[in-house]
């Protein structure tokens, strides 16, 4: 199965990671492209994107300065099928894309992609207060997985979203 493509370009405002695409995404291409995944409606809802997108647009958002990627390339069922080895190398990978392409925000879709990539235990919902960034002058925001099995409410999801849009209109409007 191929990879999904990822969707950089110098000058991002935010590029989001994923743990890895599903199969789905993986069969079509695109990121987030299972429709029980709520990423498009939660960016939509959050304010993030001017109307509802679908997967199959997801390098139109470089258009809005966003882009995409994920800490393992390889599809799967789920996150569990993900190999120790997979996550060491792509740790390496995703930490030489942002310092290469060095977007303001990365937004890690999922706590465990945090912990995963940072090598940190936990983490809290939002901007990551550390003065030790991952990747020096790239801020780091820890948003819910967007999967649709997170039992988080889905208010609860879009506003910690909100938050990074209100960020983003305040900080950094498009020019």
């Amino acid at each position: 199965m191929e990879e999904v493509p990822d969707h950089l370009d110098h000058g991002l405002q935010i590029v989001f990671v994923g743990f890895n695409p599903s199969l789905l995404s993986g069969e079509l291409g695109h990121h987030y492209a299972n429709l029980r995944n709520n990423f498009w409606r939660i960016l939509h809802q959050s304010g993030l994107t001017p109307r509802l997108y679908e997967a199959a647009e997801d390098g139109e958002l470089l258009k809005l300065g966003y882009g995409f990627t994920n800490i393992v390339s390889r599809p799967t069922r789920g996150a569990e099928d993900i190999t120790r080895e997979e996550y060491n190398e792509g740790r390496e990978l995703l930490r030489g894309k942002l310092e290469q392409y060095r977007p303001e925000i990365t937004c890690f879709v999922g706590k465990g992609v945090y912990t995963e990539f940072s090598r940190r235990k936990q983490a809290d919902w939002g901007f990551q207060e550390s003065s030790d960034p991952v990747v020096d002058g790239v801020k780091e925001f820890v948003a819910p997985s967007s999967s649709g099995l997170v039992r988080m409410p889905m208010p609860r999801i879009v506003g910690i979203y909100r938050e990074l849009s209100d960020y983003i209109r305040e900080h950094m409007p498009l020019s």
